[in-house]
């Protein structure tokens, strides 16, 4: 495998989205998916060979994919990162249709949602984009995190519930202001 370049894309194509799904889970919220998702490509690429059991590639990938995002995380809070503009700068004009406006509004709700879901801890987040992004069994998250499937049943069902929790504070937050 290590020898074949063309097995270590087939491989890396078949766990892209997985692993995406971890860096979301842990990344900062000023960091890049795309970014750090490359910078795990790299990774694997270089050490893919020193991989010796083939069954561990899933638990291998997870800890690069994990420590990337932490990485990222400590040199986003040693530095400050000026943005342009804020806001995606958009806004309906004057012919805007009623269906424009259901697809921002639920734009804005999935960003917020995402936003809210990086507020919660790493046991609660991990699993929760794992299933809510990847589209993945509670049999492949407890596989993939190592975890009984009733911890990760018991860590989804916590992880709904602050997810709801922090999104009504944060509504009821913003309405304050």
């Amino acid at each position: 495998m290590a020898g074949d370049p063309e097995a270590v894309r087939a491989l890396w194509e078949t766990h892209r989205r997985w692993v995406a799904a971890v860096i979301l889970a842990h990344k900062p919220r000023d960091a890049e998916l795309e970014d750090l998702l490359q910078e795990v490509a790299v990774r694997y690429v270089r050490t893919i060979h020193e991989l010796r059991d083939p069954a561990s590639l899933r638990g291998w990938l997870r800890a690069v994919a994990v420590n990337v995002a932490r990485t990222a995380g400590r040199r986003s809070s040693t530095r400050l990162r000026l943005t342009k503009g804020g806001a995606a700068g958009m806004s309906a004009g004057v012919g805007a249709t009623e269906d424009v406006s259901v697809e921002v509004a639920a734009a804005e709700e999935g960003r917020s949602a995402l936003e809210a879901a990086q507020r919660l801890r790493p046991e609660y987040r991990e699993p929760l984009l794992l299933r809510c992004v990847r589209g993945m069994t509670y049999h492949q998250i407890a596989h993939a995190m190592g975890l009984p499937i009733t911890t990760v049943e018991t860590r989804l069902a916590r992880a709904r519930r602050m997810l709801i929790e922090e999104m009504e504070r944060h509504r009821t937050g913003a309405a304050n202001d």
